[in-house]
């Protein structure tokens, strides 16, 4: 009898390939978020509390303010109050847009500004995040042919803003009309009667808006900075402020030779010379199923007005569609989570419904979300919010804070560049040129690359070429809405979440529909204590910032 074959040796790594694995390793390490990098950041902070650039605010604008001062090599330290995304950055509409509604407007600049962002999200910054979205606008009735031609004219001019943009067509396609059988092949619940054809655009859509902000923290690590959430900013000036770390109630006095207010929303507490005008843009969350298979989102228009429209946004999956938005004042003070009043839900299921064979009621409602957008108040405080600029502005107060307010998520890039602008000018500080132009995300990845990757296309959908780390940190078993143990795991050990709320309703948005939430919540639980039992992480928190 023939001996029997003899395993294959394994094969040793080449000198290359182990450097290459060391690298991938010490980048991971610098990028993971947990309790005990949170900690030492703390005490390094508090034995050493001179800083380059102190910036208040953990939306996207603050984090992507944070990335853009570490990849200069500036000192920075970011504080939330609360956790990443915890305000207005987590309630959008998802949307990576190119600006139709500023066309429409005439606002050509906004326009080509958001088409440039757009591009650089899609093409470099966070490519495993963003995917290009068909959009169909019915054409009935209500539609007449000078808003028809209207609307088709600024898709046209958004076009030749992706192409100046640099965004190729095989990114996203080109707008066209299309045939009453091709509206219904693509949105079989769209109202047959009356029908007579439609335009079909493309955008872009995020998996998540709150999975953006954590990855420009993370980055925003990966370079240095310090990122502490659970950290409010008392007495704040143009050197510094007074910290007081929300879980011990313990404070710290913080030297910054720069200072920014990127709080959104909250920014004129901080500085009360911003004078600020929110608007509520309220959503809801309703099942797939009650839109019969739809491939495309869809763009309603408001009735009596030539520039708003109501979106019918299918998610990844299309288990979940979110309808929005609306543009109202707010009104008293600005709460930390935004309530949908009724008035907004009806409002929604009406326009949307007379575009549906079947009309929606608030029984069809899973949830429901509002966000508030921090407009910068202009002439005498009177008339529509919607008629306030959504430009971003950079303020500088008397004593040197610098401020920054307006603008939208698809730009928030460009508003993090103008505001380490100012406070390095302001501060008299040495940095470098921006970077965040051309500096990928964690987890980000080519087309091709992300194609590679050995794990569940949902996985890497949301963490890139991370996903099959997010795999070996726990079970594959779901806990509501596609999650898995293994997901909330990670937000724990790698991407710096501290309680349930951080778990279900920012790092997975299982919470946007309290049914998935309830379901999830002993297993958020049993993740927390996990990680609690664990002396030391699968992925190591950093070491001293490299810049500082």
């Amino acid at each position: 009898m023939p001996p029997a074959p003899s395993a294959a040796p394994t094969p040793t790594p080449t000198p290359a390939a182990a450097a290459a694995a060391a690298a991938r390793g010490a980048a991971r390490e610098a990028a993971a978020l947990n309790a005990a990098r949170r900690s030492r950041e703390l005490e390094r902070l508090a034995d050493r509390p001179e800083v380059d650039l102190l910036v208040v605010g953990g939306g996207v604008t603050g984090t992507g303010i944070a990335l853009d001062a570490a990849a200069r090599g500036l000192r920075t330290v970011l504080v939330e109050r609360h956790d990443l995304a915890f305000g207005t950055s987590r309630w959008s509409s998802k949307l990576v847009h190119g600006g139709l509604r500023y066309l429409a407007k005439g606002r050509v600049g906004i326009a080509y500004e958001s088409a440039r962002e757009r591009h650089v999200l899609i093409s470099r910054t966070a490519p495993h995040l963003v995917r290009a979205l068909p959009m169909l606008l019915p054409l009935h009735e209500s539609v007449g042919p000078a808003q028809a031609a209207l609307t088709r004219a600024g898709f046209v001019l958004g076009d030749a803003l992706r192409v100046a943009a640099g965004t190729r067509r095989g990114v996203l396609p080109r707008a066209r009309r299309v045939s009453r059988e091709r509206v219904l092949d693509l949105a079989p619940s769209v109202r047959a009667h009356g029908l007579r054809g439609g335009q079909l655009a493309y955008d872009g859509q995020l998996v998540d808006d709150a999975r953006l902000v954590v990855g420009l923290a993370r980055t925003a690590a990966r370079e240095g900075a310090a990122v502490l959430t659970r950290c409010a900013a008392e007495e704040l000036h143009g050197r510094g402020a007074v910290l007081r770390d929300e879980l011990t109630g313990e404070r710290l006095e913080i030297r910054a030779r720069a200072v920014v207010n990127a709080a959104g929303v909250w920014a004129d507490r901080l500085v009360p010379g911003v004078r600020l005008r929110p608007s509520r843009g309220s959503h809801l969350v309703l099942s797939g199923e009650r839109f019969g298979g739809l491939r495309t989102a869809l763009t309603i228009p408001v009735a009596g007005a030539l520039s708003r429209f109501v979106m019918v946004l299918p998610q990844e999956g299309g288990d979940r569609v979110y309808v929005g938005l609306t543009d109202e004042p707010l009104d008293g003070p600005v709460p930390d989570v935004p309530t949908v009043p009724q008035s907004d839900v009806d409002f929604l299921l009406d326009v949307v419904g007379d575009a549906l064979d079947t009309r929606l009621t608030r029984e069809d409602v899973l949830g429901s979300y509002a966000g508030l957008r921090p407009l910068l108040e202009s002439g005498d405080g009177t008339g529509s919010s919607a008629d306030l600029s959504r430009r971003h502005a950079v303020l500088t107060s008397p004593d040197g804070v610098v401020t920054v307010v307006g603008g939208k998520l698809t730009t928030y890039r460009r508003m993090a560049q103008d505001a380490v602008d100012a406070a390095v000018a302001g501060g008299g500080l040495a940095a470098g040129q921006c970077r965040t132009g051309r500096l990928p995300l964690v987890g980000a990845g080519s087309a091709a690359a992300l194609s590679r990757v050995p794990a569940p296309a949902r996985l890497v959908a949301r963490y890139g070429t991370e996903a099959p780390e997010v795999l070996g940190c726990g079970a594959a078993t779901e806990v509501a809405a596609g999650v898995t143990e293994a997901e909330l795991a990670w937000a724990v050990r790698c991407e710096g979440a501290l309680d349930e709320g951080d778990m279900l309703d920012r790092r997975t948005r299982v919470g946007l529909v309290p049914a998935d939430r309830e379901r999830a919540l002993p297993a958020a639980r049993a993740a927390l204590a996990a990680a609690s039992r664990t002396t030391s992480s699968p992925v190591s928190p950093a070491g001293p910032p490299r810049n500082g």
